[in-house]
């Protein structure tokens, strides 16, 4: 297994700098995720380890060696690729051995390898396929099993999802998940979608405009964002977020954004007049009777999925407002809903968006 560090990696291209001064360790046999918007800077930070880009400044450091200088091709990483990259005039057999063969490994040890992984894969019975042959679920296990055979120092994907529908997706995380815990490995995996990044990361890295906004656990990020940008990034449906003015409340202060007015404790760093915002989870609002309402909202649509409810809301002078109750809930398109907000779910963050407080008492 092993530790990768980023100290103060910085990329251009030409007069545009795309990555900021990154600073970064990726702990041995770690599950890192990056993640964000598109153009944030993630595919090219895994480019960069991976030795297929070049830095302005900065150093690589694989297993405490600066790699800067070192091809991709000696590093000792395998990268796996959403367009999964199979030779197609090739059985599975021959593609995972393709490498393996370069390097002049002994046919034993390649014989084993190859069949070691396509077992660990459930590829057993389409070595002798082409490409062509196999769903695409297939053709990405075989990308991965690919990148077993080689038996590297760390494992890099690149959106290797992507391509899929959205039932393997999920089949393919469940199978991701199971092979770091079989084989243990470092491995950083690209994605703009956070559910994989919140079911597949020990750590994620948020990642935009080419600096990272925050470093943790899925459900630190979750639960503890230190800004507005990671707060309405992560998370499915997003974070409701709404701009507001700090008035003097009985006892604490009053957040008011349009209509509503939501009173809380003294926060550290608001005053009254200042500008701030605050953010509250769709599964941290409740549908509830007037006299207990934060606001009364109009219900522009209606998802009931059975299981669980999703409510789009309106209130005039804020942005659409989403609910997500479990269970089955009745309401019609136009129906005035009244809604409540959990005061310990609260998110506050000052006019410049970062964190003041995550939850407030009641």
């Amino acid at each position: 297994m092993t530790e990768i560090r980023l100290s103060e990696v910085k990329k251009a291209y030409g007069d545009v700098e795309v990555i900021h001064g990154v600073d970064l360790k990726v702990d041995s046999g770690e599950f890192c995720v990056f993640v964000g918007p598109s153009g944030c800077g993630k595919s090219t930070l895994l480019r960069i380890i991976a030795g297929l880009e070049d830095i302005t400044s900065g150093s690589v450091i694989i297993e405490g060696e600066t790699v800067n200088n070192i091809p991709a091709s000696e590093r000792g990483l395998a990268m796996v690729f959403q367009s999964y990259a199979l030779y197609p005039h090739m059985s599975i057999y021959k593609n995972m051995a393709f490498g393996l063969e370069n390097s002049k490994m002994p046919r034993t040890e390649i014989d084993k390898r190859v069949k070691t992984a396509a077992r660990m894969l459930q590829l057993k019975d389409y070595l002798e396929r082409k490409p062509k042959a196999l769903s695409g679920g297939q053709r990405q296990r075989v990308a991965i099993g690919r990148a077993i055979v080689r038996d590297p120092r760390a494992f890099l994907f690149d959106e290797p999802l992507s391509n899929l529908d959205a039932e393997l997706r999920v089949t393919m995380r469940k199978e991701l998940a199971t092979l770091h815990a079989s084989i243990g490995g470092t491995m950083i995996y690209v994605t703009h979608d956070q559910v994989e990044a919140m079911t597949l990361a020990d750590k994620i890295v948020v990642l935009n405009e080419g600096l990272i906004e925050q470093i943790g656990t899925p459900l630190d990020l979750y639960n503890n964002p230190q800004n507005a940008f990671v707060a309405g990034f992560i998370g499915s449906p997003r974070m409701n977020i709404f701009d507001a003015k700090v008035e003097a409340g009985k006892t604490g202060l009053v957040l008011r954004a349009g209509p509503c007015a939501i009173a809380i404790p003294p926060v550290d760093g608001l005053a009254p007049g200042d500008k701030c915002s605050f953010g509250i989870r769709p599964e941290h609002m409740d549908v509830t009777s007037p006299d207990k309402a934060d606001l009364i909202a109009s219900c522009a649509l209606s998802e009931q999925l059975g299981g669980e409810t999703y409510l789009y809301c309106e209130v005039e002078g804020l942005p659409q407002i989403t609910v997500h109750r479990p269970g089955q809930l009745s309401v019609s398109e136009g129906e005035a809903v009244a809604l409540s907000m959990d005061r310990a779910k609260l998110h506050i963050f000052d006019r410049n968006g970062l964190a003041l407080a995550n939850g407030v008492p009641s």
